[in-house]
């Protein structure tokens, strides 16, 4: 993750706004005793919620760039004495998880962000078991945003310059392997920033080996 974005969602930490673009949690359906991941996990609202449904026998961690909002999350767990869960300070397009370890991955409006888009979607594939799923809220733009915004930064930071169309976003999960693509939900195009985007939740499983 770029150091404009992390120094964004630095100062967020202590804010009390929503960063989230869309509802992957509620569309994950996690079941008691599965092992969950949440890509970008914020101050943890969803990693705590994954660990109420997925029970003492599951498992659930919470993946963060942003030292800030990885120890929001571990103090939000300690205050609520929840001990199912863990917290790690680390980028996304390695994810620190052993192969094939995972049934569910979920993520909110952050793999816009990443640059190297294609190598996050072959490390998700890499971690989930077969039969594991990925549900990713995100936005995708409408036309492919120009060179002078997609290289700037802080117009990537602000979520919605590092955006890519439709196809290519698709392409590149299809491209990691996975199977059974399906767009759960998907809003009319609006405006952001300087270009048009449509928010979408998307859910992929890896059905191979």
């Amino acid at each position: 993750m770029d150091d404009a974005i992390r120094v964004r969602y630095s100062r967020l930490a202590d804010d009390d706004c929503c960063l989230s673009c869309g509802g992957a949690m509620e569309k994950s359906s996690p079941s008691p005793g599965e092992i969950c991941v949440d890509l970008g996990s914020g101050r943890g609202t969803d990693v705590l919620r994954l660990a109420t449904a997925v029970g003492s026998g599951g498992f659930v961690y919470g993946i963060d760039a942003t030292p800030g909002m990885v120890e929001k999350g571990r103090s939000a767990a300690r205050k609520l004495g929840v001990e199912n869960v863990s917290f790690i300070n680390s980028g996304l397009t390695e994810i620190p998880l052993d192969n094939q370890s995972v049934n569910l991955v979920i993520s909110n409006c952050v793999i816009n962000h990443i640059a190297a888009k294609d190598a996050l979607w072959k490390d998700i594939f890499r971690i989930l078991k077969k039969g594991g799923r990925f549900v990713v809220s995100d936005i995708y733009s409408v036309y492919p945003v120009p060179e002078e915004f997609s290289s700037d930064p802080g117009a990537v930071a602000e979520c919605w310059a590092g955006a890519v169309t439709r196809d290519e976003y698709l392409g590149m999960v299809r491209d990691a392997g996975f199977d059974d693509i399906e767009i759960l939900e998907e809003s009319r195009p609006y405006r952001k920033g300087k270009i048009e985007v449509c928010s979408f939740t998307v859910r992929g499983f890896r059905r191979v080996g």
